[in-house]
């Protein structure tokens, strides 16, 4: 059987994060490349018939078709099983690429998911508008309440699955409390940790099974490339990586993806600083102005999931030269002249982009009804916390004081400002 993350190499489990980001999961090449080498290839030679039999058998560790297997993505798959506490991952695609293979393996027809009242747009399309097409059912539950959680489990219930912050609107949830209610119900726990990378959350640590994530975002970090990530015991990599991936999507990442990826996890911990930072700066910058009605972001101390925030997002290993407390790259906000306000404010912007996606070093600006969110109908958004007149900001790296006046640009121009400048 192919590559299951179990090859022998340095241990860095007891070192800080930027250094398992840096070097965790490395294998000597025998040139002594200090960068893994890109293996192009679709398929590898074997020495003999008995020795690929083998490895088709499961009996023998070794690559045999990139569809399954490569060793350049199997060396990210072990770096980022490291920063995420995890026995083994797979790397997809995409982040739907795994969300699908993922979901495929673990689900029959007639089973049931709990889902989050708030998911990614896509995420939510896939469950609502494609599992039920094959008989699985969906429950959508408030997960920031617990109770309603437990009382929603039926004997059909094999999955929990959801977002913290949520994509939109920066919803937290109680990880290790929905998990471990979870895991003494015999379900699955499945954490899409993408917006807080494994720096600031470590799923699986607080109790979750398996992590999704969309490595397009944080962990590739620089905008130019597509591709998904999941981590878990090896046992659940194992079925995902065979029956998800191999033979359900084949939504299979390319070595150059992965090679990448692990460019951009070098400076993931460098990164995440900054964002956070800025992010926070901007929040509180946002909070104050007259013209905005209100301000999503757990850093702020107004923010209902400041608390939980506190308990559950902690860089691992604060950089020696990292000071506070990181809550993310991501604010959602709404203007107190609702959409049209916030169309006003967002044609007026010129480092901001209007654009999807999130965790670039460029700061991105978009409203989430109209666009990431689309594929819910206006009753869905209304009764999964999406209003019309979110705006949902991604935080770029440029020099912080210059997102800032183009966002107070942004919002000089809407008509509530004007009114008052007259």
């Amino acid at each position: 059987m192919s590559s299951v993350n179990d090859h022998k190499n340095h241990d860095t489990s007891n070192m800080g994060f930027a250094t398992q980001a840096i070097h965790a999961g490395a294998t000597p090449d025998q040139y002594g490349a200090l960068v893994p080498p890109v293996y192009m290839t679709s398929t590898f030679a074997f020495e003999t018939v008995e020795q690929g039999a083998a490895m088709f058998e499961g009996e023998l560790a070794g690559h045999f078709y990139s569809r399954v297997s490569n060793p350049t993505v199997d060396i990210l798959e072990r770096r980022f099983a490291a920063l995420e506490g995890a026995a083994a991952a797979v790397g997809f695609a995409s982040g739907m690429g795994g969300i699908a293979s993922t979901l495929w393996t673990l689900l029959s027809a007639g089973d049931e998911i709990i889902a989050d009242e708030t998911l990614y747009g896509c995420t939510f399309a896939f469950m609502e508008h494609g599992l039920t097409k094959f008989g699985v059912k969906i429950k959508y539950v408030d997960l920031q309440n617990v109770d309603a959680f437990e009382a929603a489990i039926s004997a059909d219930t094999k999955i929990v699955y959801f977002e913290t912050p949520a994509n939109p609107n920066m919803r937290l949830v109680d990880i290790a409390a929905i998990c471990e209610i979870a895991k003494a119900k015999g379900l699955t726990s499945v954490v899409d940790n993408t917006y807080s990378t494994p720096y600031l959350t470590r799923p699986i640590e607080l109790g979750a099974d398996l992590v999704v994530h969309s490595a397009t975002k944080y962990l590739g970090g620089h905008g130019d490339l597509i591709a998904g990530l999941v981590a878990g015991s090896a046992e659940l990599m194992l079925r995902i990586r065979v029956e998800g991936l191999k033979d359900m999507t084949g939504a299979v990442m390319s070595p150059l993806t992965a090679h990448q990826i692990m460019r951009g996890m070098k400076t993931l911990e460098l990164r995440m600083d900054r964002h956070c930072a800025t992010a926070m700066m901007i929040a509180e910058e946002l909070e104050a102005h007259p013209a905005v009605q209100q301000v999503f972001y757990p850093g702020l101390k107004s923010s209902p999931d400041h608390r939980l925030a506190l308990k559950q997002m902690y860089p691992k290993g604060i950089s020696s030269l990292g000071s506070g407390r990181y809550f993310g790259g991501m604010i959602a906000f709404e203007l107190k002249g609702g959409i049209e306000a916030g169309r006003t404010m967002m044609n007026a912007l010129s480092l901001v982009k209007r654009a999807v996606s999130l965790g670039d070093p460029d700061s991105l600006i978009q409203h989430p009804a109209s666009m990431t969110h689309a594929s819910y109908t206006p009753e869905e958004r209304a009764s999964h916390g999406i209003t019309d007149g979110l705006i949902r900001l991604s935080v770029g790296l440029e020099t912080p004081a210059d997102i800032l006046a183009d966002l107070m640009k942004g919002l000089e121009a809407i008509p509530i400002m004007q009114g008052k400048a007259a």
